[in-house]
């Protein structure tokens, strides 16, 4: 269950029926919503209100879905979810590049949506809960990487990386089990809350990123290791 008192929801949607529906649908929710019809004004507002969650629509007239992301990013610690117009892979991967925590595509079903939303929210719960070590760790040091979860910094080599908190919550999840693999199925459903059909490709493509981030870009790499068929491995002493 979520805590008793309301969480805040941004929506940022340009198509105005759709914009009233889900308004309504969500404050019934006991959510409290503020709605935006362009990214430009939101931008403004989420960082200045830091609300829990951001529903943020792909295709916005002049500043867009992914723009909006980007600007945003570094400086807001919410959930981001992202609604994309269609099952296209390269509206997912640029979503998740961008930032966006998860993403839902068009039409919508509001009860899918809320179940999203919530499983976000849950998220940084169900991550420590996952851990094989002491749920209540909230740094983790191996070598010259160092993790802090509760401020999401990660430092390596004294510097600190850039991650959105989706890529800092799989390098966690990771870390937390060191030398033993976890699926697919494990990840996605730790990082979106749903099962992995063995087409979403949301974990490998945030493996990437962080491999690239974490200085991990060799033809095989040597940090965070894929295991043919079984899922990836956190390498603890290779930091």
């Amino acid at each position: 269950m979520l805590a008793n008192h309301s969480q805040s929801l941004f929506i940022v949607e340009d198509d105005a029926k759709l914009r009233q529906m889900l308004a309504e649908y969500f404050t019934s929710q006991e959510f409290e919503v503020t709605t935006f019809e362009d990214g430009e004004t939101a931008v403004e507002g989420i960082l200045q209100s830091q609300p829990d969650a951001v529903l943020l629509d792909l295709m916005l007239p002049n500043t867009d879905g992914l723009s909006v992301c980007r600007q945003i990013r570094s400086q807001y610690s919410g959930k981001v979810l992202m609604l994309t117009a269609s099952d296209d892979d390269f509206d997912h991967v640029a979503a998740l590049e961008v930032g966006a925590d998860d993403f839902v595509s068009k039409p919508i079903k509001p009860r899918v949506l809320l179940a999203r939303i919530r499983m976000l929210l849950r998220r940084e719960e169900q991550i420590l809960k996952s851990s094989t070590i002491n749920s209540n760790l909230e740094t983790l040091e191996y070598g010259q990487l160092h993790l802090n979860y509760t401020r999401k910094v990660c430092e390596l080599q004294g510097k600190v990386v850039q991650m959105s908190d989706s890529e800092f919550d799989l390098l966690w999840a990771l870390a937390s089990s060191p030398d033993v693999v976890l699926s697919r199925d494990k990840l996605t459903q730790t990082l979106r809350g749903i099962e992995y059909d063995g087409l979403d490709r949301t974990v490998d493509n945030k493996i990437v990123s962080l491999r690239k981030k974490l200085g991990d870009t060799s033809v095989t790499p040597t940090r965070i290791i894929t295991v043919r068929g079984k899922g990836y491995l956190f390498v603890p002493d290779t930091w």
